[in-house]
């Protein structure tokens, strides 16, 4: 056995005659378990993504999930934070809480996916849009400023018109933190000065004197 170089090694450290045997039945399990040489789970057949295979009845290596199943944090049992809708009606909330750090997360993945077309502001004259893609409409027209805030949620998860979904890009959290962010910028340019704080309202009737 390729054991038995270790086994004499021992012998010759003259170790006590227990140890030696210990010694030598934990190398025999080692062996017996290991062997010498590569093991056969090394050069296995493997079962590669959307290849061929004769194992499965149907050919395909990838199978469909099991009905019924649901991954690991794949639940989704809140159905308006997910699909924008309750009850069959589009919501008109946001069902998270808009912080600070929320808008600014929107604003963030707003400039990373949406200003191309819809442009900073929200316009809809986006740099592409300058360069011949058809435009969006404007968030600031009357239709999208009354609808819904799920309808934002749905038209980011769902794409519309020229514009692809953007579920698989954009996670659920950032979709509605875009939506926070689309309604601060609907709001930036529709304030009235009554809606502003006492404190803020001051500083711009002071500046206009």
């Amino acid at each position: 056995m390729c054991n038995n170089a270790l086994v004499k090694s021992i012998d010759r450290g003259k170790r006590r005659p227990s140890v030696v045997r210990l010694s030598r039945i934990a190398l025999a399990l080692i062996g017996f378990l290991a062997g010498c040489d590569q093991q056969d789970m090394v050069v296995q057949p493997k079962f590669r993504p959307l290849q061929d295979s004769s194992f499965f009845a149907d050919g395909q290596v990838s199978r469909p999930v099991v009905p019924g199943s649901v991954a690991r944090g794949q639940l989704h049992a809140d159905k308006a934070f997910y699909t924008g809708e309750s009850a069959g009606m589009v919501i008109d909330t946001i069902p998270l809480k808009v912080t600070p750090a929320v808008l600014e997360r929107g604003r963030e993945r707003y400039t990373i996916y949406c200003s191309p077309c819809h442009d900073q502001t929200g316009s809809g004259r986006g740099m592409i849009v300058r360069r011949g893609f058809s435009a969006p409409p404007t968030y600031h027209q009357e239709r999208l400023r009354d609808a819904p805030s799920g309808h934002f949620f749905r038209v980011i998860t769902n794409g519309y018109g020229a514009m692809y979904s953007y579920a698989a890009r954009v996670t659920p959290e950032d979709r509605w933190a875009i939506v926070a962010y689309i309604r601060a910028l609907q709001l930036s340019q529709h304030a009235k000065l009554a809606d502003l704080p006492p404190e803020d309202r001051a500083k711009l009737e002071g500046a206009a004197r």
